[in-house]
């Protein structure tokens, strides 16, 4: 397994556009915390705390389908990097003005999510051409891609802590963008970044949502993320009821850890047959290892039903990357993935908000049961357009010119190596 991935990581580029991307996501991934623990260093109140983060989050969801749509006409480093800083001095507003005006609170962290730069899907839409178009490589690193993300959202809360526990947390807000900044910078500064081309698109308003194969997909995944919302806000539940913050620290590691598991057992081997099906069995399985959940056991055992409910995350998302990239229309790939990344992330919201009163109104396992609903919500919407999402539109495989012309080549392969790893999208 992890031979498999070290595999990958040895081909030219692909470690150092993984890591920079996870670097130049931290921001995103930390941003919750880092503006909850910043507010209330201020002073304000958990529901100012809350209203901030969630402002954030929603102005994310916003921007991340848009700016996607913009590296597809624009190509990446014209858009990843301007966005990026644009992002990080929203964060230093914030760090610098305070929230002693609420206006300025909200305005700052509204211009610092919709302009994080759509990074996750970026690195998808180069994963084809980075890896020389052979399709098994192209799946593993999606594998690879969505455990690493379970690296980043474990590694990320702890940094920020760590900045909060040697300075302040305006500190923390200033380091964790600072860092984001240069992991964009070290991603659209290299060669497959710079020389990505999307494929010839279509003008349509609707861009990538033309597809309905990708409008089912995006459908069943705001439910996956409202189960995982529902989680978050369900674990602290029970957290206060079994022994305070310490067991609600085990469960969301426990999650992570499941899920990182599940995605290097994944990633460990060839699949055959459709993705879409594949895609189906897994999100069953996933809405299953939900409903554990809603016996609320004591911890040790909550701990290990937490680690199956992550198990088959990783692996879902993995397949899901999979089937973006066939029903996406061509020329909209950046765009497709980060829609997946807005509706997953407002299903996350909407799951925080459902939760609880859930817990207020039935207790701890009545905000578990949002998640086991939301799961099978999940599964409904992929049963419902199954023959909407057998007849993908179009497969992204990249083939392309060899990256090293030589110095003597004529024009002809001077334009082959800018187009490095774009082949025109092909009906599945």
């Amino acid at each position: 397994m992890a031979a498999g991935y070290a595999e990958l990581l040895r081909t030219r580029h692909a470690a150092r556009l993984l890591v920079g991307t996870l670097i130049g996501r931290l921001p995103n991934g930390t941003a919750p915390i880092a503006i909850v623990l910043f507010t209330r260093a201020e002073g304000g109140s958990y529901s100012l705390a809350g209203a901030l983060a969630a402002a954030y989050g929603l102005a994310n969801a916003v921007g991340q389908p848009l700016l996607g749509r913009a590296v597809d006409v624009y190509g990446q480093p014209r858009v990843q990097l301007p966005a990026a800083v644009v992002s990080a001095l929203g964060m230093v507003w914030l760090a610098l003005a305070g929230t002693g005006s609420a206006a300025a609170a909200y305005g700052a962290v509204v211009v610092a999510g919709l302009f994080t730069p759509p990074l996750e899907g970026g690195l998808r839409a180069l994963w084809p051409s980075v890896l020389g178009g052979r399709e098994e490589r192209v799946h593993a690193a999606y594998a690879m891609d969505a455990v690493a993300q379970e690296v980043m959202f474990t590694v990320g809360p702890l940094l920020v802590t760590l900045c909060v526990a040697l300075w302040d947390p305006a500190a923390a807000l200033l380091v964790i963008n600072a860092i984001g900044v240069l992991g964009a910078l070290s991603v659209v500064v290299s060669e497959p970044s710079r020389t990505w081309r999307s494929a010839p698109r279509e003008a349509h308003w609707l861009g990538a949502l033309r597809s309905r194969g990708l409008l089912a997909l995006l459908g069943a995944f705001f439910f996956v993320g409202t189960a995982l919302g529902s989680i978050t806000v369900a674990g602290v539940a029970y957290a206060d009821e079994h022994g305070g913050q310490a067991v609600y620290g085990w469960l969301m590691a426990a999650l992570g850890l499941g899920a990182l598991v599940g995605g290097v057992f994944y990633g460990a081997r060839q699949w055959r047959g459709a993705p879409e099906r594949r895609l189906r069995l897994l999100v069953a399985l996933l809405a299953v290892c939900y409903l554990p959940l809603m016996l609320v056991p004591g911890p040790v055992v909550m701990t290990g039903f937490a680690a199956l409910a992550g198990v088959f995350l990783a692996p879902a998302l993995a397949c899901a990357f999979i089937v973006v990239d066939r029903h996406a229309p061509a020329g909209t790939v950046t765009e497709a993935f980060s829609w997946l990344v807005t509706f997953f992330g407002v299903g996350a919201a909407i799951g925080t908000a459902v939760a609880g009163p859930s817990v207020e109104a039935g207790g701890t396992a009545a905000g578990f049961a949002v998640a086991s609903v939301a799961g099978g919500a999940a599964l409904v919407v992929l049963m419902v357009t199954q023959r909407v999402l057998a007849r993908p539109g179009a497969g992204r495989v990249v083939a392309g010119a060899e990256a090293g012309a030589s110095a003597g080549s004529g024009e002809n392969d001077r334009n082959d190596a800018r187009e490095l790893g774009f082949r025109t999208e092909q009906k599945a």
